[in-house]
C-alpha cells in the first residue's frame, strides 16, 4: 500500500488531532515531520527501534499510559476509543504498528508531555523546552 504525506496529514494526522481538540498548523506539521523525518528531539525512539508510524516502544507506550494517561482519565478515554476493541485488550502495542489514528495520539500526547513548544507557541520560531 502506498500511502503520501498528504494522504497521512489530510486523513489521519489532522482528524486525529481534531479528535483530540490539538489541532493547529503547528500541531499537524510537527506529527508529519515526526513521521517522515524522525525528528530527534528526544522525543520518539530511533528509527528502527520502535513500532508504527512514529518509532515508539512498548516501553514508552506504557510509560504514557501508567504516568500519564493514568491521571488524565478525560484524555485516555479518548484514545482508549481510537483503540480496536479486541486487539487492545491482547495485546496494546500492536495498535502502534496498526492504527494510524491511535499511534498519532499516542505520538502527539508523547510530544505535549515532553513539554517542548512549537514554533506557534515558542519565542523566535524555534522548539524550546516550556
Amino acid at each position: 500500500m502506498y500511502v503520501t504525506a498528504e494522504h497521512l496529514r489530510d486523513h489521519v494526522i489532522r482528524p486525529t488531532l481534531k479528535y483530540l481538540g490539538k489541532w493547529t498548523p503547528a500541531s499537524e506539521s510537527f506529527l508529519l515531520n515526526a513521521a517522515i523525518d524522525g525528528p530527534d528531539l528526544g522525543i520518539f525512539s530511533p528509527r528502527n527501534e520502535g513500532l508504527g508510524l512514529f518509532n515508539i516502544t512498548a516501553a514508552q507506550h506504557r510509560d504514557l499510559w501508567d504516568r500519564y494517561l493514568a491521571f488524565n482519565p478525560d484524555i485516555a478515554s479518548r484514545v482508549r476509543g481510537l483503540a480496536s476493541q479486541r486487539a487492545f485488550l491482547s495485546d496494546p502495542d500492536s495498535e502502534l504498528q496498526t492504527n494510524l489514528s491511535y499511534c498519532t495520539a499516542i505520538a502527539w500526547l508523547m510530544y505535549q508531555r515532553s513539554g517542548l513548544m512549537l514554533e506557534e507557541q515558542a519565542p523566535q520560531g524555534q522548539l524550546a523546552r516550556a
